[in-house]
């Protein structure tokens, strides 16, 4: 979907000259840009009035940060998948605020290796320090249409001889095709999402469109259009066929709390993304991460206490999103049950504006990077996204 950098990054120790990364403020939009986005399928580029899609500017990377950010996200996701382990070995799930049975779920998830689809690390980075890890959106991240589709488009019509980190699609495609069609016996492959979420329905439809490509037979279901078959104990479309294979873009913290979160524990629906995910989708990694790895130069000191060390630390929930219920303080009196707190590093601030770069994980790769920004420093769900450019 385009080009991305060569696949070999630059060894460790090897000085990329950084430089850092520029906001360009563009002269001119494309003509009529907003039916080119609708023509391929993007309608929500105003949120309640607000721009959400901003093409009047972009930020530009050298290849050699590019190459930065690859070997980044590889590492970190290898640093996960040895957290992962580590978490079950230790029975942390408690700890973690995992409801035991679900836990045991997750394990054996893990244990069969039940594939996953993509994930995506959010980063503060300015182009000249080290990329610090802020979350990991393992579960339910969205704006992979925009960083997959929109921006490419948007590169080709606007800087057709740059280059963009981005082979999401291309990724996209392999994996659905291979281990995915492979996993789901070529059977009905489901997507879900939530109703009257345009966002959430656009990321399911662009996955199950690739999914298509990738010949598998596809069906798209509303999360609360799921049926469940008491006699044959099986979840069940509306048509009462059964389910046996289903994205849902709908977080396990939510799952297992619902009604039917129980029945899933029959282990007659098998889920992407999988249960293990229960463990990266939540932010007791970050702490875990640093007690693994202190010191790391690409994570921020994080705890599961708050500490009176004269530094000002951001308050996360394990669950929380958009930056919902996240505070700033340089002094917490006491910790707040599931919650954890990370060194405050405010973003890199252009022209009053903030960017928090989401780089992207397909099938346990690294495969390309999209941009939210905002006038706040803390990105929410009306944070602006922005295309990005470098040249190779």
């Amino acid at each position: 979907m385009s080009g991305s950098p060569a696949a070999g990054s630059a060894p460790r120790g090897i000085s990329r000259g950084r430089d850092t990364m520029r906001r360009i403020q563009l002269e001119r939009t494309r003509e009529n840009w907003q039916e080119r986005v609708e023509d391929i399928g993007f309608y929500y580029y105003e949120i309640d009035g607000s721009p959400y899609w901003d093409e009047s500017v972009y930020y530009e990377f050298t290849s050699g940060q590019i190459d930065e950010l690859e070997e980044v996200t590889e590492d970190l996701y290898g640093k996960c998948k040895k957290l992962v382990d580590y978490v079950f070995q230790n029975d942390l799930g408690e700890r973690m605020g995992i409801p035991g049975p679900f836990f045991e779920y997750a394990r054996d998830s893990w244990r069969n290796g039940e594939p996953t689809i993509y994930g995506r690390f959010d980063f503060w980075w300015d182009g000249l320090s080290d990329p610090k890890l802020l979350e990991f959106n393992a579960d339910t991240p969205t704006a992979l249409f925009e960083a997959s589709v929109v921006q490419y488009y948007w590169l080709q019509d606007m800087f057709p001889g740059k280059d963009q980190f981005n082979s999401i699609h291309e990724k996209l495609l392999e994996a659905l095709s291979g281990k995915i069609r492979r996993y789901c016996s070529y059977e009905t492959f489901y997507t879900s999402s939530v109703q009257d979420n345009l966002e959430d329905l656009t990321t399911t439809e662009y996955l199950r469109d690739v999914a298509t490509q990738a010949g598998l037979k596809t069906e798209h279901i509303y999360v609360d259009d799921i049926g469940y078959d008491e006699s044959n104990r099986c979840f069940v479309d509306l048509e009462e066929r059964r389910i046996r294979y289903i994205f849902k873009l709908y977080p396990w913290e939510w799952m297992v709390r619902e009604e039917f979160g129980p029945r899933l524990l029959e282990r007659s629906l098998n889920l992407l993304e999988p249960p293990w995910k229960m463990v990266l989708s939540n932010k007791a990694i970050l702490p875990i991460l640093w007690e693994m790895y202190p010191g790391h130069r690409n994570l921020l000191p994080s705890y599961f206490e708050p500490r009176s060390d004269g530094v000002t630390y951001v308050e996360k929930p394990f669950f929380s999103r958009e930056g919902e219920d996240i505070v700033v303080r340089p002094h917490f009196s006491a910790a707040k049950p599931g919650s954890v707190y990370q060194e405050y590093r405010q973003l890199p601030g252009y022209s009053g504006n903030y960017p928090v770069i989401g780089s992207w994980v397909i099938d346990e790769m690294s495969a390309g990077i999209g941009i939210r920004e905002d006038t706040s420093p803390i990105t929410n769900n009306m944070s602006r996204f922005v295309p990005h450019a470098f040249d190779n």
